[in-house]
């Protein structure tokens, strides 16, 4: 009857070995810290080219409201102020659409609690949706740029997924609506520069 072989002991790896002493690098000063970090953000879209095509979905969409608010000359002043509001309307139902797509299972969640919190609770809601809902069919323009706005945050999100930039969903709601705002703006002031 043969016994099994049990392989001897490694003595060399069984002696203590005295390590190197670990060399740790020497922290740069606050404004190269500043300068790396802010070159890190401007090269952000370099590496994650749908927030380009983002910015340029949101200047489009500022030229193109501006085109719809901008008053024939003859009418008077007193309509500046509905074109005012029509156009902090289109703001903020574009700040919605980031906010919406930027952070969707925060907001479903929440939803979902308020719904199961009471009967009149979801009819409420139930009803406010499909008004909502029903506004924006009646105008399918509105529709279509609210479409084209979400489709390119969301794109923007995978692109910013797939270089490992994955910020909180609250910060990364205020910058990417910070960033539309600013493509919505320079698209609105080109409008205006130009008729001038």
């Amino acid at each position: 009857m043969t016994r099994p072989f049990h392989p001897a002991p490694n003595l060399v790896r069984s002696l203590p070995v005295a390590g190197r002493p670990r060399v740790v690098p020497k922290p740069l000063p606050w404004p190269l810290r500043l300068l790396k970090a802010l070159f890190n953000f401007t090269m952000v879209p370099l590496r994650a080219p749908l927030l380009l095509l983002l910015l340029a979905v949101s200047v489009y969409l500022g030229m193109h409201w501006s085109t719809l608010d901008s008053p024939p000359k003859t009418l008077l002043w007193t309509l500046d102020l509905n074109h005012h509001i029509s156009w902090t309307l289109e703001c903020f139902q574009a700040i919605l659409v980031v906010v919406v797509c930027t952070m969707p299972s925060l907001l479903m969640r929440q939803l979902s609690a308020l719904m199961a919190a009471s009967r009149v609770m979801t009819l409420v809601l139930t009803l406010f949706l499909v008004t909502i809902a029903a506004l924006y069919l009646l105008r399918l323009s509105v529709l279509a740029d609210m479409l084209i706005l979400a489709t390119s945050v969301l794109l923007a999100r995978l692109d910013l997924t797939r270089i490992r930039i994955v910020p909180p969903p609250i910060p990364a709601a205020i910058a990417l609506s910070a960033y539309v705002m600013l493509g919505v703006w320079l698209g609105r002031f080109w409008h205006l520069s130009a008729q001038a």
